[in-house]
């Protein structure tokens, strides 16, 4: 337990507790249930023993209590059923174990908590002699000294009552198996996919029983142009697909995808936008793949480096050496790396309420953080998660990733000319949700210079300066391979020296408080970078519309244009450009110094130094030179004359400023690519073979020519900078929207009335009883509408959760919204897009207002330049999309029946075409549109 005063073991009649939002029930050890609203129940709790319960963090939210001793159903499940996926709730808890559903009464619930308890631990008694459970007792008895009130009846279903702790238990870092070394794969195959063939391979994958989708197996049929061999370099094959929902796009490309890796003994690698989609394609894979041996071997989900377990920390952490993790995390995460298949800590096979239980600070410490990882130097190199992963990717046929990864993937292959640390660079990709592909491209491509990033870069450097971190600065990443030679050592301490020009610790609250840079650590001028930062801040300050705006309102960020600069800026930002000079010249030459060394000594290293080597090489480069490279051509823009009024610039450059959590302040020089799909054609598209683009959102129809909405579709993703034009295919959703959906845009809800939205929220979510989902574009008004809206769907007995207020994460509230078909849910963009939840679990979505894009400087500049000269026809075809992604949550099936409610009088009848064809659009009062779903639904 987490909690300073821990519960001993569970009596025998425990009391238990389940509270949703609104109500509670409470199981007295007496055997008396008693329910009412939160604050009685919390009462009622005094002078009782630790109770069961399931999710402790969302139950005190829900009591409004601090936290108390506890015995948490989820930390058992954790420890008896590692890496096993469970929704959250005493209901997810009957449903692991097949047993009738529950109601959503928690007077209903209350009474099984024990029940569950005992199941558990005969699970685990029926696992004792389970390899992995070899060292399970003397890990709970080391957790039970730390606390662990589960700790003895865990030992007595193990049957080890008088196990004593080991600290070998915790040492998952000897036990965890070693990847096989294979050698690099030979390049793929030019083989064709025909048409016809992947027709056939999706029959098979379907199989004879399946039901007959015309438009799927077109769609397969069209996504092998794709596939063809490339006849000229630099021109791959661009295909865009549009598949309406329901197509089954995903078994669509899968099949030419699996049959063109299979025929050519290469990698297609498939990219989303959402870990909700990822997650779907990872289910799907089952299909194309059934031997679940053959899976492993064929398929892999990669994400970044960030997202996997690091065995250096965890080893750190266990030994006590500056990482706070609490010791029952530890436990669990040692009994969970002992069972995962991928070792994914974010996102993978540990339970998302993981985080939620014992905070994201844990995660993250034991996550790789951003070049901290040691590579080859590592004594735990070769059980590395992430090297594993990598390596899988090398030999599997398809490999599911996201479209960051693999657009900085790309790019660096693209400024560095090699292979990166993440493998080889593949030569045939599907991006699903393309219509995220501009974005991604923004992200990816955009260059950003500071106080945050610069102070990382430092860190990164000189280690932690006194913090308490495991950050070991860069020579004791590299100490033990330029000692002993001058030239080496010299460009290291050159570089050191040098980082001292970049943010010292503490930067942030200097500039917060208005304080003049810091000195450093040594007599002189002024820290350059933070002469920077403050002639940036008293810029912004100067020209920001609302910048002497109350503290309340402090936390919303500032931006202002970059010209006309302040001739303060030019000036720092010069003697920054010189340093930051400083320090990239002896890191180049220390990286290719180092590189000489792989050549020049190649009959005399090891393979272990040659790893090193070639890791430390990659990492200088990724790390930092190409960080300093961006930040030094963006600091010698300054100087250069601004761009002339009306003419199109290449680059978008603002100021940003804004309230960081501890009070301090960042402040930062972006710059973003005007059109982010020009270095995403030129680094990652070019150089490939073949690309399929697919989305259900593809186009935007409401642009009246069909050629237009292609043409403009095209331009979202960059295939104007391709030679070749692009093939373009469109499937049309197989549902009957006309009959199974209606929308309703309600006119007499005031804008800005935050109890009239909420009293909306309020009768729709009653007239569907659940099964809603509400979204929003601002979190202010989502949490406002929540405080009003709990209350009367608790006295109706629909469960309510939302994403910003609930001590759960994202896919943890999804999972509970799909499994409960009466609760409903309210989110903002992250519920828009890539969420599948079928049949009666959604049947209402309603949106709070039109979502149109925010009206920032690079939305300014997009507008004016990327609009064809219809900047209005801009805005309209980013709200189509929205509206399309939001409506396309309803029906993800033949049997679904949904309704679209807008509550926003100002949707313009031109937005109207978001909306499929046929689907009954009507103007209505609040009352109106409360009868007509209520009717429509109960139909």
């Amino acid at each position: 337990m987490s909690q300073s005063s821990p519960p001993a073991s569970p009596p025998a009649s425990p009391p238990a507790l389940v509270a949703v939002e609104g109500r509670a029930a409470l199981l007295t050890p007496a055997g008396e249930i008693i329910a009412g609203p939160p604050e009685t129940i919390a009462h009622r709790l005094a002078g009782l023993p630790p109770p069961l319960l399931v999710h402790a963090p969302a139950t005190w939210r829900r009591l409004a209590i601090r936290p108390l001793p506890a015995f948490d159903l989820l930390e058992l499940f954790a420890f008896v059923h590692p890496a096993r996926a469970l929704v959250p709730t005493p209901r997810g808890l009957a449903a692991f174990f097949d047993l009738p559903p529950l109601g959503p009464d928690p007077a209903d619930q209350v009474g099984t908590l024990a029940a569950f308890a005992a199941s558990l631990l005969a699970d685990l008694a029926r696992a004792r002699r389970v390899p992995r459970n070899r060292d399970a007792a003397s890990l709970a008895a080391g957790l039970g000294r730390a606390g662990w009130g589960w700790a003895e009846a865990v030992l007595t279903a193990l049957d080890e009552p008088a196990a004593l702790p080991s600290a070998e238990a915790l040492a998952i870092w000897r036990r965890v198996p070693e990847w096989p070394e294979t050698p690099p794969p030979p390049p793929p195959s030019a083989h064709p996919v025909g048409a016809a063939e992947a027709r056939r391979r999706l029959a098979e994958i379907l199989g004879a029983t399946a039901e007959a989708r015309p438009g799927q197996s077109d769609y397969a049929a069209a996504a092998t142009a794709a596939f063809a061999p490339r006849v000229e370099r630099g021109a791959p094959h661009l295909v865009l697909a549009e598949a309406g929902t329901g197509t089954g796009k995903t078994l669509g490309y899968l099949a030419p995808a699996s049959l063109w890796a299979q025929h050519n003994h290469g990698s297609v690698w498939i990219s989303t936008f959402t870990r909700h989609l990822q997650r779907q394609i990872e289910g799907e894979l089952a299909r194309v793949y059934p031997d679940p041996a053959a899976r492993r071997r064929l398929s892999v989900v990669r994400k970044g480096r960030e997202n996997y377990l690091c065995l250096l920390n965890f080893q750190d952490a266990a030994q006590g050496m500056g990482l706070t993790v609490s010791p029952l995390a530890l436990g669990l995460i040692a009994r969970w790396a002992l069972a995962t298949s991928d070792g994914d800590i974010q996102g993978g096979d540990l339970p998302g309420w993981f985080a939620e239980l014992f905070g994201q600070g844990a995660i993250l410490a034991l996550a790789d953080r951003r070049g901290e990882c040691i590579h080859a130097a590592c004594a735990h190199w070769r059980r590395c998660f992430v090297e594993h992963a990598i390596r899988r990717a090398e030999g599997a046929e398809l490999v599911i990733a996201n479209h960051a990864l693999v657009m900085n993937q790309a790019a660096h292959f693209w400024n560095w000319g090699e292979g990166t640390d993440e493998g080889t660079v593949p030569t045939r990709y599907v991006f699903d949700e393309g219509h995220h592909l501009f974005d991604a491209a923004d992200a990816a491509f955009a260059a950003v210079l500071s106080g945050v990033e610069a102070a990382e870069l430092r860190r990164w450097l000189l280690g932690a300066e006194g913090a308490r971190s495991r950050a070991r600065g860069l020579r004791a990443r590299v100490g033990e391979l330029v000692g002993g030679l001058a030239p080496l050592e010299t460009a290291l301490e050159a570089a050191l020296v040098a980082a001292r020009a970049l943010p010292a610790p503490g930067w942030s609250g200097r500039l917060g408080r208005g304080e003049g840079p810091e000195s450093g650590d040594l007599a002189g001028p002024a820290n350059p970078a933070e002469a920077f930062f403050h002639a940036l801040d008293r810029q912004i300050l100067a020209r920001a519309p609302g910048a002497e705006r109350p503290p309340e309102t402090a936390r919303v960020p500032l931006e202002v244009d970059l010209h006309p600069l302040d001739p303060a800026v030019i000036a720092a930002g010069e003697a920054l450009e010189r340093a930051l000079s400083r320090l990239a010249t002896p890191l180049a030459t220390l990286r290719a110094r180092l590189q000489a060394r792989l050549d020049d000594e190649a009959e005399d290293l090891d393979s272990a130094t040659r790893n090193r080597i070639a890791a430390a090489c990659r990492t200088l480069g990724r790390r930092a030179l190409e960080r300093l490279s961006a930040w030094r051509e963006m600091l010698a823009a300054l100087a250069a004359p601004p761009p002339s009024p009306g003419t199109r610039p290449r680059f978008i450059a603002f100021l940003r400023r804004e309230t960081l959590p501890g009070g301090g302040v960042e402040v930062g020089l972006h710059r973003h690519w005007l059109d982010p799909t020009e270095p995403f054609a030129a680094t990652l598209a070019a150089p490939a073979h073949g690309i399929l683009i697919t989305s259900a959102t593809l186009r935007d129809e409401g642009a009246g020519d069909p050629v237009a909405a292609w043409d403009a579709a095209e331009a979202r993703v960059g295939a104007g900078y391709l030679p070749l034009p692009a093939a373009r295919a469109a499937l049309p959703s197989p549902f009957d929207y006309a009959a199974q959906t209606r929308v309703f845009i309600v006119g007499d809800v005031a804008a800005g009335d935050l109890a009239a939205l909420a009293g909306a929220f309020r009768a729709l979510f009653l007239a569907a009883r659940g099964g809603a989902l509400g979204l929003f574009t601002a979190i202010g008004r989502l949490r406002a509408v929540h405080a009003r809206l709990a209350p009367a769907l608790a006295a109706s007995g629909i469960p309510l959760y939302a994403q910003h207020v609930d001590a759960m994460h994202n896919a943890t509230l999804v999972d509970i919204f799909r499994a409960e078909e009466e609760s409903c849910l309210l989110g903002t963009d992250a519920m828009r897009d890539g969420v599948d939840v079928p049949g009666r679990a959604l049947r209402l979505v309603v949106f709070e207002r039109v979502p149109w894009p925010r009206p920032d400087i690079l939305h300014r500049e997009r507008r004016i330049h990327l609009s064809g000269g219809a900047p209005g026809g801009y805005d309209d075809r980013l709200v189509r999309l929205r509206l399309r992604q939001a409506f396309g949550r309803l029906i993800r099936s033949e049997g679904d029946r949904g309704v679209f409610v807008l509550l926003d009088r100002r949707l313009p009848a031109r937005l109207y075409p978001a909306f499929p064809d046929g689907v009954p659009i009507q103007r209505t009062g609040l009352a109106e549109a409360v009868a007509a779903t209520a009717r429509f639904l109960a139909d």
